[in-house]
């Protein structure tokens, strides 16, 4: 059995897709953190069968939309006094800047480094995002993987 010692005050990010949870420790730069955290992969899930959970012992700000992108199912709970006082539940966000580069060599924002990422989600069903400057589509939870490139002339 595995014994991770409760939050007093915290974040909890539960329902990661089981496997995607080191990404996400990742992106959120835990793993240079100077508090406790941990991440627990696997675990059992009624809702999925399996998923990743991290806790965090510290109030951290979260860019949401990031997460949201990363993986819609996510949830956050606000830890205090060891107990939850706020759940926020992702959802996929309308625009996401700076958290996927477009990997079109021919988009102005590969040469233009100063020129924002910037991207709007155009499917929801899907969860597709299309570079408003080369019309390339991503994928929400893929980390940046193109589905195709689209570019119109």
């Amino acid at each position: 059995m595995l014994n991770v010692t409760e939050i007093k005050n915290g974040l909890v990010i539960d329902h990661i897709h089981a496997g995607c949870g080191w990404k996400v420790f990742q992106w959120l730069g835990l793993d240079k953190a100077k508090f406790s955290c941990a991440l627990i992969m696997n675990v059992e899930s009624k809702k999925t069968g399996r998923k990743d959970i991290i806790k965090i012992d510290n109030i951290i700000n979260i860019d949401y939309s990031v997460l949201g992108y990363l993986d819609p199912n996510i949830s956050v709970n606000v830890i205090q006094d060891s107990k939850i006082v706020k759940k926020i539940k992702m959802t996929l966000p309308d625009k996401i800047e700076s958290v996927i580069h477009c990997k079109n060599p021919r988009c102005i924002t590969t040469t233009e480094h100063y020129v924002p990422q910037e991207f709007r989600l155009v499917d929801r069903a899907k969860a597709q995002y299309r570079c408003i400057y080369c019309d390339s589509l991503y994928t929400a939870g893929n980390l940046g993987e193109p589905l195709e490139l689209q570019t119109q002339v």
